[in-house]
């Protein structure tokens, strides 16, 4: 149902460098913790403490969610229209898809998300792991890290080929028995009109999307998988930018999330080896995206 914020009092030269103390301020705050428990979970990896050390990673990671999606509430009149399934569930295993506008993505995902489905994880370039506080958290919350290597390297070193589909398959694998919500934004990079017209995209709002990671978590978790969440962002007034979020600059968010079931025809097949499989999974893929671009052009249209 549709959502409205009110416009915080406070001005932007205020509002701004508040926003950012109290974002700080509650990273440390939940990063500590998180840490702590991470810390004895990987020197007790026994089995009934692994999981209830999932469980109170789970909570602080719910609590700080809960606390900056309160800040954004409380610093901006952004206006939230959301449609959502009746159906999710706290305990699930799904897989998000979603595409991808802005880096306010990630956020606006989490509001909607927080507590309804288990926490989002998602697949992080490896270099992400030194930033200061946040790669901690996202250590300690087991987020996938992959590492991607130049066609040059690979030319000199062959032998890193593969590393990173092994490194996705050992992240899927230790979400097989506990809920988790795998994300990923298919198209691989924030949506601009420079990089739709270099890929010459077939899609009026949408970058061509890959199925490489979509395939191998199928293929790893697949039967472990309750469903896919089909998830659509759209910003009818511009994709916005850091400063847009700052100044209060951003009217309103407008989310579309689906639920569907597990292709069959995408499961059991071997993506990299198999010539006729790869067909199926980017058959599927295409029709995905074809009906999200249409998603993308309704929720634009649509009167508030």
């Amino acid at each position: 149902m549709p959502e409205t914020v009110r416009r915080s009092p406070l001005p932007t030269w205020l509002r701004a460098p508040l926003a950012i103390s109290m974002a700080v301020a509650s990273t440390v705050v939940h990063v500590l913790p998180l840490f702590v428990v991470a810390l004895f979970k990987a020197l007790l990896p026994l089995r009934p403490i692994r999981r209830g050390c999932d469980r109170l990673l789970a909570r602080i990671a719910a609590s700080w969610i809960d606390v900056n999606t309160f800040m954004v509430r409380a610093m901006m009149r952004t206006r939230f229209v959301v449609e959502l399934p009746e159906t999710l569930r706290p305990d699930g295993h799904y897989l998000v898809l979603a595409n991808h506008q802005s880096w306010t993505d990630i956020p606006v995902l989490q509001a909607i998300f927080n507590r309804r489905i288990p926490m989002l994880r998602f697949f992080l370039k490896s270099e992400l792991f030194w930033v200061p506080l946040l790669g901690l958290a996202w250590w300690a919350l087991e987020f996938p890290f992959m590492k991607r290597y130049s066609r040059e390297k690979l030319k000199r070193r062959p032998e890193l080929a593969g590393r990173d589909i092994e490194a996705t398959r050992r992240a899927c694998r230790r979400f097989r028995d506990q809920p988790v919500s795998l994300t990923n934004f298919l198209e691989g990079t924030r949506f601009t009109p420079e990089k739709h017209a270099r890929q010459a995209s077939p899609f009026t709002h949408l970058l061509k999307p890959r199925a490489g990671a979509m395939a191998f978590v199928l293929d790893v978790m697949g039967d472990a998988l309750h469903s896919i969440l089909d998830v659509t962002i759209a910003y009818p007034e511009g994709r916005p930018g850091v400063g847009d979020v700052l100044a209060d600059r951003i009217p309103e968010v407008r989310v579309h999330v689906r639920e569907l079931p597990i292709p069959a025809e995408l499961l059991g097949g071997d993506y990299e080896s198999d010539r006729a499989f790869r067909a199926r999974v980017h058959a599927w893929l295409n029709t995905l995206w074809q009906t999200k671009d249409a998603t993308v052009t309704r929720l634009l249209s649509t009167r508030g």
